[in-house]
């Protein structure tokens, strides 16, 4: 329907023009008829009779004839007006604009007017020719060309339309609805990599569209798949966590009995012995916790952050002794509202990061702990002197089992801290990691859904 309308539409720019056109060549026809009964008049000018001369005038459908020639005005043939004549047309020089201008006078106006004709006679058969004939007939033939050429753009409209409609449904209907077809039938089976669709549009955007539909399909398609191998692997880590704590557990209170033994090879052994089975329960006690569905809400009240430092610091085993030096910058008394076990399970294992990123290097280090608010939150920056990120551990820095920095990490420590801040409304980011260290800091906000903290 469209198609017809603008079809049609476009058909007015024809039409107009066309029908002043055939306006014209209708009045120049008169013209040669006209003159043709006034030279026969000429030629013979004593024998012709009155009944003649009126059949020569009903012939040409004209009622006077005037031709001028050696700059002489003759009117050769004449007839009774039946009514004055209501306006006269120069075709000599007249254009386009006042052609179209009086062909749509002649159509709205449904009156039989008398009307003056004047043109070039043909053949250099005088100067001019004026004539005088009645608007009905032209009118007429006007309206039956333009019901011609009316019904010819109707049926030119209706078979451009038809084929446009073909080119349309092989060219784009056809190639949308495949690509519909095959959305429907991936998003059925996602995991499917044979339902993911093949490119064959010979539309060009279409073509784009599809392959980028299929990049995408195949992204979301792996996706899945490493996901549904997580999820085997997380609860499958998880049920050996759970069996390996117990275990270690249990080797945990002998090491601690071995610490008292008098052999000074046990004794000297015994403290690593029981630093790598604390570490061990430790990382057990985290894959079980990222293992759940997910992380408690933060039970959130004021707590001394000094304090809490002093006890993470204490848990991981800094003292003043040792390869790593732990500093601690908290302003005294400093307060914070938050969830106490959530943010020592997040300090702890920053900390443990830093120390274990230090001990790789091999080199004595230092572990810096400071905080500080401001009017919108609070910060907390945990720093290490440790040999920096990897690349590598830096791009997926806090997604569990693939931002680990050391061999036989995890990076489950990062993911569940990040995991922790974002329950406080906070974030946890990196600030820098290069050869003199990294630094992460930890924003808590003051306000959360529009409560002050």
């Amino acid at each position: 329907m469209l198609t017809i309308i603008f079809v049609m539409l476009a058909e007015v720019l024809i039409f107009v023009p066309s029908i002043a056109r055939f306006r014209a060549d209708f009045m120049l026809e008169r013209l040669k008829q006209a003159q043709i009964a006034a030279l026969t008049q000429l030629a013979t000018a004593d024998m012709i009779m009155p009944e003649l001369e009126k059949e020569l005038l009903a012939n040409a459908e004209v009622f006077n004839v005037v031709l001028r020639r050696d700059e002489v005005r003759q009117l050769v043939l004449s007839s009774p007006l039946p009514q004055e004549i209501y306006e006269s047309y120069d075709l000599r020089m007249a254009g386009p604009w006042e052609l179209i201008r009086d062909a749509a006078r002649v159509l709205v106006d449904p009156e039989n007017r008398i009307v003056r004709v004047i043109g070039n006679p043909v053949q250099d058969a005088g100067i001019l020719i004026e004539i005088t004939m009645e608007t009905k007939p032209l009118r007429d033939a006007m309206v039956d060309y333009g019901l011609r050429i009316l019904l010819l753009s109707a049926l030119i409209s209706v078979v451009t339309a038809f084929l446009l409609f073909l080119a349309v449904q092989r060219l784009l209907v056809v190639p949308i609805r495949r690509v519909v077809q095959h959305m429907q039938a991936y998003a059925e089976s996602p995991e499917d990599a044979r339902r993911v669709i093949e490119p064959t549009a010979d539309v060009e955007e279409l073509r784009a569209a599809e392959e980028a539909l299929q990049s995408m399909q195949t992204q979301l398609t792996g996706a899945l798949r490493q996901k549904e191998r997580l999820a085997q692997l997380g609860s499958a880590v998880a049920k050996i966590s759970h069996d390996l704590r117990n275990i270690l557990t249990t080797a945990q209170l002998f090491a601690d009995r071995i610490e008292s033994s008098v052999d000074p090879v046990v004794a000297r052994a015994a403290p690593k012995l029981v630093g790598s089975i604390s570490r061990a329960v430790s990382l057990c006690e985290a894959t079980l916790a990222f293992g759940k569905a997910e992380e408690p809400p933060p039970q959130l009240r004021r707590l001394n952050f000094g304090k809490l430092v002093e006890e993470v610091v204490e848990g991981e085993g800094l003292g003043a002794e040792g390869n790593v030096t732990c500093l601690i910058d908290v302003p005294p008394g400093l307060m914070i509202r938050g969830d106490e076990e959530q943010l020592y399970r997040v300090l702890a294992n920053l900390v443990r990061n830093a120390r274990q990123a230090i001990d790789a290097k091999g080199q004595p280090g230092t572990i810096e702990i400071s905080a500080g608010e401001d009017e919108a939150e609070w910060w907390i920056r945990v720093g290490d002197t440790g040999p920096g990120l990897p690349a590598r551990a830096r791009e997926h820095l806090f997604s569990a089992f693939q931002g680990g920095a050391r061999k036989g990490g995890t990076g489950l420590g990062l993911a569940i801290a990040s995991e922790l801040a974002r329950g406080h409304g906070g974030r946890l980011d990196l600030a820098r990691s290069d050869d003199e260290g990294t630094e992460f800091v930890i924003h808590l906000p003051k306000e959360t859904a529009g409560a002050e903290l």
